[in-house]
């Protein structure tokens, strides 16, 4: 009887803090929002996405260590899979728009910005493929799901029968993985980028 007084407890608790974090981030997270798509019900529901992941993540065992970074980077990957929705078309047109680019284009240093940005792209991007090659099969399908081919977390649960609580979770080790790897990768070989 304790053990369940003690859970209600605790998930009051954390109802409250999750109120608190969405009544705060609110307003400066739906005007990053609206800034980015001229729609408003499309600008609201990408608004209700964002809170509706951070809710499912909030209640995993790891905590998320900085909320509004957090939620503003699940806003713009939201965006951008509104975007990709939208401009489903012909394949040359959108290169001729992104130059065959990416997300990982723009976090990658540029091959143009000279040799040492070169070998540091080429250096990052062998490991990050060495470092999916050895997360679990799950993981690294969850992972390139969504941050590679840009799909939400709600489709690849229908499409799965595998629970968003549960992708989530997979996606959050996956990157922990690669994130360490990559760092300890940037400390020993000094790249600039």
């Amino acid at each position: 009887m304790d053990t369940t007084l003690t859970c209600k407890a605790m998930m009051t608790e954390q109802d409250k803090r999750i109120a608190e974090t969405v009544s705060r981030e609110r307003g400066r997270l739906g005007n990053f929002i609206r800034r980015r798509v001229p729609d408003a019900s499309e600008a609201e529901d990408i608004l209700q996405d964002v809170f509706y992941e951070f809710v499912a993540a909030y209640r995993l065992p790891e905590p998320i260590e900085q909320v509004g970074a957090w939620l503003f980077r699940v806003a713009r990957n939201r965006i951008i899979d509104r975007f990709r929705k939208k401009k489903e078309g012909p394949l040359p047109e959108l290169s001729d728009e992104t130059d065959g680019g990416t997300w990982l284009d723009e976090v990658l240093p540029s091959a143009d910005a000279g040799p040492e940005a070169a070998y540091a792209r080429t250096v990052l991007l062998n490991e990050l493929g060495a470092a999916l090659d050895e997360l679990p099969k799950e993981q690294r399908a969850v992972f390139i799901a969504h941050e590679l081919d840009g799909r939400s977390f709600k489709e690849l649960a229908a499409e799965s029968g595998v629970g968003v609580n549960t992708l989530l979770a997979r996606k959050r080790y996956a990157v922990l993985h690669l994130r360490a790897r990559l760092q300890t990768l940037y400390e020993e070989d000094d790249l600039a980028f």
